[in-house]
């Protein structure tokens, strides 16, 4: 593949051209989107072609990336179903995968390999100007490829390096799974999210140290409700079906619940709290199919000014490639967790010694 086409230039589709220019030789790649937007990735350095209409920009492409907002990822595929060149691949990052591969079995030709994809990378800025080539570095990219996933990898196999070249670690699912899992671990979490924030700004507005006391686990809890509802418009008409699946299902376990605490089944109570702390705990080691789980530690640090500074001057030191890295918890004026994740499980050994020498406390779960 040495021709790409992106239709949409913003964060994810920027990304891609950026890192697919930095680390790949011989690329060609051509950018559709509005001309300001062109003009800036140009500057940027992800695409090398301002395209004027879609059927210029796709009709030599040996790979199309469809990287606009989901409602015009389906619209889109009808547009250039005509300009496609035979053996093109077509791909989208939509994070809903029914409707997309369904509108591109019905319309593109036959001489044309469609594959739905999602990188679960983002940010919360938008727009080619926050683009970033290290976006998708250990993130999870799931693939829906339209066959058995041994037949569609041998048969492209450029196109799987292209996608490896991004960082990102590949997981291959079909559509309807997909859209099942992410309705439950995606999107019923954003509605949650906001639904807990309006419920208790609600009660705010009754009484005012409600959101005073909003803190710590509550701020945790509602990060996400910040999310502009532009972005999930689209998602919760494409995925209608699977999240009022998951809305009624959790709507039972919280009557399930209410109806525990109401006759002090205390014991029921406690072991589902157990069962959400295994679940958890094994969250980052529980993976299956192409993905490959990192080796995670765990380091207590101090609340003093410096100190992740510290941890990562100690791993750099010592050779240690840092691939993941998260703040679990922290008390003011006390401390907390750091999660740090390694690629391989050697490396994640050597960080335990390497900072238990130095005086932290570090572990393997």
């Amino acid at each position: 593949m040495q021709r790409i086409a992106i239709v949409g230039v913003g964060l994810i589709g920027g990304s891609l051209g950026l890192v697919w220019k930095k680390r790949i030789e011989h690329l060609r790649i051509t950018g559709f989107d509005s001309p300001g937007v062109l003009q800036a990735a140009v500057r940027r350095g992800a695409i090398d072609e301002q395209a004027a209409t879609l059927e210029s920009a796709v009709k030599d492409a040996d790979l199309v990336v469809l990287s606009s907002p989901l409602r015009i990822i389906v619209s889109t595929l009808e547009e250039i179903a005509p300009h496609l060149k035979a053996g093109a691949v077509v791909t989208d990052v939509g994070s809903v995968k029914c409707p997309v591969r369904d509108q591109a079995a019905a319309v593109l030709p036959e001489h044309v390999t469609f594959v739905g994809g999602h990188p679960m990378a983002g940010s919360e800025r938008n727009g080619i100007e926050h683009a970033d080539e290290f976006l998708f570095e250990n993130a999870t990219y799931v693939l829906c490829p339209p066959s058995e996933t041994a037949t569609f990898t041998e048969r492209h196999p450029h196109f799987i390096e292209l996608l490896q070249a991004t960082g990102a670690r590949l997981l291959v699912l079909d559509a309807e799974r997909h859209d099942a899992i992410a309705a439950t671990i995606s999107h019923l979490p954003q509605l949650l999210a906001v639904t807990l924030m309006n419920y208790a700004a609600g009660r705010n507005s009754e009484d005012d140290a409600f959101l005073k006391l909003a803190a710590g686990g509550f701020r945790d809890m509602t990060r996400i409700a910040s999310s502009p509802f532009s972005v999930w418009r689209d998602i919760l008409v494409a995925n209608n079906g699977p999240i009022l699946d998951v809305l009624a299902d959790f709507a039972s376990e919280l009557q399930r619940l209410r109806n525990r605490i109401g006759t002090e089944e205390l014991d029921e109570i406690e072991a589902a709290f157990h069962q959400a702390l295994t679940s958890r705990e094994s969250i980052p080691r529980n993976t299956k199919g192409f993905l490959h789980p990192l080796a995670d530690v765990y380091v207590y640090a101090e609340d003093r000014p410096g100190e992740l500074l510290t941890i990562t001057r100690i791993l750099h030191e010592a050779s240690l490639n840092i691939k993941d890295i998260e703040l679990l918890k922290i008390r003011e004026g006390t401390g907390g967790a750091f999660r740090i994740g390694f690629g391989e499980p050697d490396s994640a050994d050597d960080a335990i010694s390497t900072l238990s020498e130095a005086g932290f406390t570090a572990y393997r779960l």
